[in-house]
């Protein structure tokens, strides 16, 4: 089995950490914002493994923009969240260690690619 990225660890922890904070909405929630909030959370981490065992580089790369824009998309909803006063704050350190993971993947396998892509027209 290979070893799960540090990203992946991170960003189960920050969807964790959305299912804690969303137990507190109201029941009206239920189909609403809360369940958004979850399926956004999953699809970071799950997107992050999907495109890691794709098997290319750009596909991986596909899958980690997936993964950022459900993230930019937990951001927006933790916004809506705190402006109908369920939650004090949009301030998340787990969101914020993710994008920070996320983009130095996204870097380092753009780098992958664009050294393979001239190595490639070079022979």
């Amino acid at each position: 089995m290979a070893r799960e990225l540090i990203v992946t660890k991170v960003a189960i922890e920050l969807c964790c950490d959305v299912y804690r904070l969303t137990q507190q909405f109201p029941d009206y929630e239920k189909f609403g914002l809360k369940s958004q909030m979850q399926r956004c959370a999953v699809s970071i981490p799950s997107n992050i493994e999907e495109g890691a065992h794709r098997g290319s580089n750009k596909d991986f790369l596909r899958f980690l923009f997936i993964a950022r824009g459900s993230l930019a998309e937990l951001k927006i909803q933790l916004r809506i969240a705190v402006r109908l006063g369920y939650i004090r704050s949009e301030e998340n350190e787990l969101l914020s260690r993710t994008y920070q993971l996320l983009n130095a993947l996204i870097s380092t396998l753009k780098l992958r690619i664009a050294k393979r892509t001239n190595s490639e027209a070079h022979e």
